[in-house]
């Protein structure tokens, strides 16, 4: 059975811009599903990443809902969106976003500390997701010892530690070469097929969207084309 995640309806994101109203996201009626591994796309200023913000609940919409597991999110409490991200969302970032001060093994131990895990037991899930990713060699470095593609491997094991349903990724591949973007959607691609997270990217890269099992094409703030390329598997 095809298990619906995030649901969209009637999205709509106003900015305001010295005074002047920026509809970024005009009347988005949007669903994920389990197990998808699907690319946002679009020009810039298209509404991607507002998008990926609001079904994330990083923003909070102008009009319209957001449902997460069929539960309306777009008015919950600052305390249960966290609470939300923290446990069922992961997020990888084009900046990458690692603490400068902590190493990449405590970088990936962080969520879990906010969640209250164990010391003993986050530095055993740590050093497991490294060793899956190939980056057991980076634990005790810090940001400024890593390449950038070494850094976005290791906002990929800080996403996916927690064991999250959901993860978004806001042009992971955008600071990196084509090789280096090329492992890491490798690496995505087998956790989608493997663990069966649901991925859902924003991004210009046709590396990334080539690899989309689903495309939806965003242009002026409303979707213009979703096409399925390949069926997920029913779970």
């Amino acid at each position: 059975m095809i298990t619906e995640i995030i649901r969209t309806e009637n999205l709509d994101k106003i900015y305001r811009d010295n005074g002047i109203p920026v509809h970024a996201l005009k009347n988005i009626n949007f669903t994920v599903n389990k197990g998808e591994f699907t690319v946002l796309a679009g020009p810039s200023g298209s509404g991607k990443t507002t998008l990926l913000n609001l079904i994330g609940a990083l923003d909070s919409p102008t009009a319209g809902k957001v449902f997460f597991e069929g539960t309306d999110i777009s008015n919950k409490k600052p305390k249960q969106l966290s609470s939300l991200r923290l446990n069922k969302l992961g997020f990888i970032f084009q900046a990458y976003n690692l603490i400068p001060v902590l190493t990449a093994i405590e970088n990936i131990e962080f969520s879990m500390m906010l969640s209250g895990i164990s010391q003993k037991i986050r530095r055993q899930r740590a050093k497991q997701v490294m060793e899956e990713l190939g980056i057991g060699e980076l634990a005790e470095k810090r940001p400024n010892e890593m390449s950038g593609g070494q850094q976005q491997r290791v906002a990929v094991a800080r996403a996916i530690v927690n064991n999250p349903m959901v993860i978004l990724a806001d042009e992971p591949t955008a600071n990196l070469d084509s090789k280096t973007g090329t492992i890491l959607l490798d690496i995505m691609e087998k956790m989608n097929r493997e663990k069966n997270i649901t991925f859902v990217f924003s991004s210009h890269d046709p590396q990334v969207i080539e690899r989309g099992k689903r495309l939806v094409v965003l242009h002026d703030g409303m979707i213009e084309s979703d096409e399925i390329r390949e069926s997920i598997r029913e779970s």
